[in-house]
Parts: C-alpha cells; sequence; structure tokens
C-alpha cells in the first residue's frame, strides 16, 4: 500500500511539471497614425448664437459651424445623460427658447 501511495505521488507531481514552451509572443498589433482624428466640439465657434431664437433651422448650422458630430438639445427640466461626448454640442434653452449656453460634451 505504501508503494502504491508513493507511486501515485510521483505520478501526480510529474504531471504538475511541463516542459517550457518555446511558443513566441504574438506581435503586438500596429497602430495606424493615419487615421483621422475624431471630430471634437469647440463651443468657442457658435457663442455669438446665445441669446438668439432657437429653431430647428439653426441646429444644422450650429453643428457645422462648431465641428461637432452630434447635438442635443435642452430644455428647462428636462432629463439628460450625464455622458460626456467630446463630439457632442449641447444647445441650453430658456424656457422661452432662447438660447442660453453652448457647451460642448
Amino acid at each position: 500500500m505504501k508503494r502504491l501511495s508513493s507511486a501515485l505521488a510521483v505520478l501526480l507531481l510529474a504531471g504538475c511539471s511541463s516542459a517550457p514552451s518555446e511558443t513566441a509572443a504574438p506581435t503586438p498589433p500596429t497602430v495606424d497614425q493615419t487615421a483621422p482624428a475624431r471630430p471634437t466640439c469647440d463651443a468657442s465657434a457658435v457663442q455669438y448664437a446665445i441669446g438668439a431664437p432657437f429653431d430647428e433651422a439653426n441646429v444644422e448650422t450650429l453643428e457645422a459651424q462648431s465641428g461637432a458630430n452630434q447635438v442635443r438639445v435642452l430644455r428647462p427640466g428636462s432629463a439628460a445623460t450625464m455622458d460626456y461626448r467630446d463630439d457632442r454640442l449641447n444647445i441650453h434653452l430658456e424656457s422661452n427658447d432662447m438660447i442660453e449656453a453652448l457647451r460642448c460634451g
């Protein structure tokens, strides 16, 4: 019985050891430095519109002039997500639909 348990212990220990692998690590991915940068918003370019009346027609103009990729209109009391997007223009309106603030995020 002692021999059997000793042989079993040797077999178990031999199963835990393995020869080192000679496999090389995979090549890391390359980064394409020529890829176009993601557009970012520049709210300073559209600050002239503060105090102007808001209508759907000027959304496209404000989006283009700010370089934003997306526009979000925020009216008083409206719910908004807290996520930050550097390519989004937020148009904050007063209760009478006058533009109160223009911010990126």
